[in-house]
């Protein structure tokens, strides 16, 4: 029974507002969004520094749906659960974190577009966004590459990540976008 006393520990040292593992789908979105969103309601948050990170919550949990339910398809049930979704809050930044499977044959290019966009300043990144609405198409997951692009856009900050091994087929993608708390 000790794991319930070392994780409560282990997230108050993180400072963990919110702790979602399970299944992702859009009603559990929904429902992860309305609790945060009435936390920063609660806490007197500047209105700006909570509209961003909503929007950054949005794409990074509508990330995880995508890419849950595709691995949920080829892989059962128990690889979709295995995916998280965190806020921490600092006293001068909000982090939005999540983790979740994705196989190691698309873990070389994530890395190499995530490493590219970290190159770019904000006229960069503004320049990328406008390109990849005027050149792309909706993919077969639904999106347009945006979601990455938008969290850098928003946050103002380089998105930090990391791909632990899970098994020989799947890496854990870890994503932590920060928002500043100053206006």
């Amino acid at each position: 029974m000790n794991y319930i006393y070392d994780l409560h520990r282990a997230m108050m040292a993180q400072n963990l507002i919110i702790v979602y593992q399970g299944e992702f789908t859009q009603e559990t979105t929904k429902s992860i969004l309305a609790m945060a969103e009435r936390n920063l309601d609660s806490s007197g948050e500047e209105s700006n520094i909570k509209r961003k990170v909503f929007n950054i919550m949005v794409e990074a949990l509508q990330n995880i749906v995508k890419h849950s339910s595709e691995a949920n398809a080829q892989a059962g049930n128990l690889v979709s659960q295995s995916a998280i979704f965190m806020i921490g809050k600092q006293p001068n930044q909000y982090s939005i974190m999540t983790g979740n499977p994705i196989k190691k044959s698309a873990t070389a290019s994530l890395k190499k577009n995530l490493d590219d966009l970290n190159q770019l300043d904000k006229e960069g990144l503004k320049e990328m966004y406008k390109e990849i609405i005027k050149n792309t198409q909706i993919s077969e997951k639904g999106g347009a590459g945006l979601g990455f692009v938008d969290m850098a856009r928003k946050s103002g900050e380089k998105l930090e990540f990391d791909f632990p091994e899970m098994d020989s087929e799947y890496n854990f993608f870890c994503l932590k976008v920060n928002v500043s708390r100053e206006v």
